[in-house]
Formats: structure tokens, sequence, C-alpha cells
């Protein structure tokens, strides 16, 4: 799986156009209305999704002068800034994701080759510039879906979703204590595992159906279990 950000620009660019296609067609009401994520609106969702590319911005401005530029000032801040612009109207949302999404276009477009291989704080941790593009996709897929306004897991496209897993499986199979899966996406080739496959229940379905619940997005529609018998509770994700 590629994290290419040459590649991947161009998903980002379709993601975040069907993206604005979403939030244009809310009205304030459903602006207010809340999301998929608890205790937050559709308002909330959509500010994030504007403060997030500007964080990301930040993050390459970083790698591109060298200077330590965080994400946030800190979590305080980022929260106050979400709650701050929930409650406007569909039209600020909607035009407020637009011009983070430009500003954020505009940072990547102005990044010298050698700039994506400087190193950056992510919660916490070290990361190569290169990878944020895939940050940037996975957030504007993954809240896209959290909006509860026409876009679902289902919608993804497969070759995000396969890679949304396979980064989530990496992720899990670093964690102590992670309950040990057997997964088997039906447009994979080979199945992923957590921890030790003996032994272990194997989760069969389509891949994006498997990535949704994985990561807390569904609770399991359409997928099978083998041996028989309900669906374990994923590890929490992030």
């Amino acid at each position: 799986m590629t994290v290419d950000p040459l590649v991947l620009l161009p998903e980002v660019d379709r993601a975040t156009e069907r993206l604005f296609r979403t939030a244009d067609g809310l009205d304030d009401a459903a602006a207010r209305d809340p999301s998929l994520l608890p205790g937050w609106s559709r308002g909330h969702v959509l500010t994030h999704l504007a403060r997030s590319a500007d964080a990301y911005g930040r993050l390459l401005t970083s790698a591109r002068t060298g200077a330590r530029v965080p994400a946030y000032p800190n979590d305080e801040a980022r929260a106050a800034d979400i709650a701050a612009g929930a409650d406007r109207s569909a039209a600020d949302l909607a035009a407020d994701v637009r011009a983070a999404a430009a500003r954020f276009a505009d940072a990547c477009a102005g990044m010298p080759p050698e700039a994506w291989a400087a190193e950056v704080i992510v919660r916490g941790r070290p990361q190569l510039a290169a990878t944020l593009v895939w940050g940037r996709l996975r957030e504007v897929e993954v809240h896209h879906a959290d909006l509860d306004a026409g876009y679902a897991p289902d919608d993804w496209p497969a070759a995000f979703a396969l890679r949304l897993l396979h980064e989530v499986v990496a992720d899990l199979g670093h964690r102590p204590g992670s309950s040990a899966l057997v997964l088997r996406p039906d447009e994979g080739r080979h199945e992923l595992t957590v921890g030790e496959p003996e032994g272990a229940p194997a989760i069969s379905g389509p891949v994006n159906r498997i990535a949704a619940w994985l990561i807390g997005r569904s609770e399991g529609a359409g997928l099978t279990v083998s041996p028989d018998g309900p669906l374990p509770t994923p590890p929490e994700w992030i």
C-alpha cells in the first residue's frame, strides 16, 4: 500500500469533492443534527475537518521550513476551535471546509521533493511528512461517513478501505493486549491477522464493512464469523 503523496493527492481531491457535495446539500437544521460521533453535531464534524486540514498544513510547513510547528497549540485549543465553529450556518460551514481544503492543497503544492522526507510529530510520535497526505485522505473519508448525511463506509473506494484496513491491523499488532483476530476481506488475496491466529475468530466479508467494523463505524452488518458466533468487540481505534 503506497503512501506516496503524489499518488494519493488525486485521491484526496476526489474525496474532498465528494465531501463538498454533501456539505453543500445541508441546510442550517441539518447542520445542527447529530452526527454519528457521540456528542458531536454535523457542524462539529465539518469544523473538525476544516481545522484538521489547517493542522496538516502546519505540519507541512514544519517539514518544508524545518521549524517545529505543531499541528495544534494544545488539545484544549483544538477542542475550543471545534466547539466555537460548530453552530455556524450550513453555508459558513461549507465555505470553511472549502477554504481549509484549498489551503491544504496549496501547502502540498509548495512542498519541494526533499521536504516530504522530513520528520514531523503527529500525536506525539515522529513520522515522515510523506504520510500526511494519507492522513488527510483518511480524515476526509472516515469523517464524511460520520456526518450520516448519505455517504457511508460502503461508499468508500475499495482501495481506500483496503489501505485503511492494513493500517489499522498493523497498528493493533503493535499494541499489547489486542484481541487476536483473523480478517478475510472478499477483495483481498491474503488474510490479515492481529495477534496469534490459531484459535482466533475469523471475520469475513466486504473490505469496506470489515474496515468500518474494525474502526468502530459499524456494528458488523454483512460480516460472518468462523466458528459461528457473535462478532467480537473490536479494539478501540486511535
